[in-house]
């Protein structure tokens, strides 16, 4: 099979273009005022004292690694992903899977810190339990998700990216995208 990558990157820019972003109740933002929503409580929270927890599993974990990084190095806000393997396998094995990262926010989440969940499907058991522990714990939760239009994480967060695509490569580039944005916007903001 040829690779056609012009043909590729005309699928990416639609499903990036396509994003749609939604708040808590459902109801559609444009995708611009979600973004600036996610920079804003980015930097209240850093300026409160407060951090920036990513989740998410495989590749959606590697994004949370890169972003956690350039969110604090470039944009000048605390955050951490929790994806360490000691964390994941002790977790696991103590609690089940479905609660590595639930169990990380119980410990760590404090009233005022943002909870960013990634999940290609929007259907991942600990990444679901991931909001609701955050929510219990009075955080601002934000979610990226793709594949099917309904999924369940697509309801969580006080501000959801949504990605219509069912293909993992499309969904995962376009939420690095996404939040590469957000970081060069930290960034941006930071440097003024």
């Amino acid at each position: 099979m040829a690779i056609r990558f012009d043909a590729y990157m005309e699928v990416l820019q639609r499903a990036a273009t396509s994003t749609e972003a939604t708040k808590l109740d459902g109801a559609t933002v444009a995708l611009d005022e979600g973004l600036d929503w996610v920079v804003q409580q980015g930097q209240t929270a850093h300026r409160a004292g407060k951090k920036v927890m990513l989740v998410g599993n495989g590749g959606s974990a590697g994004i949370t690694s890169h972003v956690a990084i350039d969110m604090t190095k470039n944009g000048g806000v605390r955050a951490i992903a929790c994806n360490d393997g000691a964390a994941l396998t002790c977790l696991g094995n103590d609690f089940g899977y479905e609660y590595t990262f639930a169990k990380q926010i119980n410990f760590h989440g404090q009233p005022g810190d943002i909870l960013i969940a990634i999940s290609s499907s929007g259907k991942s058991k600990n990444i679901l339990l991931a909001t609701e522990a955050a929510r219990e714990a009075g955080m601002a939760v934000i979610t990226l998700s793709g594949f099917g239009a309904d999924n369940p994480l697509r309801r969580c967060g006080d501000v959801n990216f949504y990605v219509p695509s069912p293909e993992y490569g499309f969904v995962e580039l376009s939420h690095v995208t996404l939040l590469h944005s957000i970081v060069d916007a930290m960034t941006e903001t930071r440097s003024q």
